[in-house]
């Protein structure tokens, strides 16, 4: 085994991967462009969200905002209308607040150093050093799932990634390892790696261009075994009680707060069932509580269970019937009365989108 310990070891290791990337690398639109802007679109994109995703996005983005100012000047409900169903709506909260910064305070110019790109709301370590090696060559690290991965194997770091001595010793290493002339082709073959070879389970070892540098591959019995991973908890569980508010045709909607999850999205209105309290309670008391609506709870619609990152919830969908109020946004930020057939230009989350899709149905099979 080659160890990764002086200069002249690490020059073979960046000469061996970036011969594979070269020769290996998968055919990705985001790879033919020089444009910072579409960089750093496909960057966001890709950090929590899996390739084949985002080849789903990518160009349906860049269509409704081929550029800084056109993102800029767009409302937040077009923005997430577009990014909707990719999940993590911060991201594309972050894009819209970044641009109308970077239209308004930098003249439209993307910043072109790691640092200056920091400085941007929005933009975070790992965006700003994605952005800088690749579409300015900049030659700092990128440290996302797969890369963290490939270090901890291939210098048997045994902690879990997250902790923030591992950390410490991921970021050096890769800091050590990248390639000063060609940072943006070195970080991206590392991914790479990551994603279609060093796999979380069952890696391709005997297909690996960097393997005889593998710690863990000569000192374990199996590499999968790293990166230590925590033990997994199980997740809480929420009910949920939700009203599709009828009148006159129309059905009521309201948007949640920016901050927070799922911020900025439209949502039919509800919450957690409390303990003791029959769901349609839950229904009158939150839609008095949080909008001052009194409304008439009726037949059950449908049941949705959803799972989030942290937390699992299960909606129990009613129909009702808006018997008055003025609407007052106590925990939203606007409202409105639509049709059934106007639900699709608004923006909800994926558990709302599966209500409307039955909606959606049942309008069609009554008007068709």
């Amino acid at each position: 085994m080659n160890s990764l310990n002086d200069n002249e070891s690490r020059a073979r290791f960046r000469q061996d991967i970036l011969a594979w990337y070269n020769g290996s690398k998968r055919d990705l639109p985001w790879r033919k462009s020089n444009l910072p802007y579409e960089i750093w679109i496909s960057e966001v994109m890709l950090q929590q969200t899996q390739v084949k995703t985002v080849l789903e996005y990518y160009h349906k983005f860049l269509a409704a905002f081929p550029d800084m100012k056109t993102l800029a000047e767009s409302d937040l409900d077009r923005v997430l209308k577009v990014w909707e169903g990719m999940g993590y709506y911060a991201r594309a909260r972050n894009l819209h607040r970044a641009a109308r910064h970077i239209m308004k305070h930098l003249d439209g110019k993307m910043p072109n150093t790691f640092e200056t790109l920091q400085a941007i709301p929005g933009i975070g370590p790992y965006t700003a050093a994605a952005i800088a090696s690749i579409a300015f060559n900049e030659p700092v690290a990128v440290v996302d799932g797969n890369v963290a991965r490939v270090l901890s194997r291939l210098f048997l770091i045994k902690q879990n990634p997250k902790q923030p001595e591992a950390q410490k010793q991921l970021n050096q290493h890769a800091q050590a390892l990248i390639d000063e002339h060609r940072p943006g082709e070195f970080n991206q073959a590392m991914m790479e790696l990551g994603s279609i070879l060093c796999t979380p389970r069952k890696p391709r070892c005997l297909l690996c261009p960097v393997s005889r540098f593998c710690r863990a591959l000569h000192e374990l019995e199996d590499p999968a075994v790293l990166p230590a991973k925590k033990p997994k908890k199980e997740l809480p569980h929420y009910p949920i009680a939700v009203g599709v508010i009828w009148d006159d045709g129309h059905i009521f909607i309201d948007r949640r707060q920016e901050d927070g999850l799922l911020g900025g999205l439209w949502e039919f209105p509800g919450g957690k069932i409390e303990e003791g309290e029959l769901p349609e309670e839950t229904v009158r008391r939150e839609i008095k509580e949080e909008l001052n609506l009194d409304v008439e709870v009726g037949d059950y619609f449908m049941e949705v269970r959803h799972a989030y990152t942290h937390f699992k919830i299960t909606l129990l969908v009613y129909h009702c019937m808006y018997k008055g109020g003025e609407p007052v946004l106590n925990a939203a930020t606007d409202w409105r009365w639509v049709k059934p057939e106007e639900l699709k230009y608004f923006a909800f989350a994926s558990a709302n989108q599966k209500i409307i899709r039955r909606l959606e149905q049942e309008f069609a099979a009554k008007h068709g």
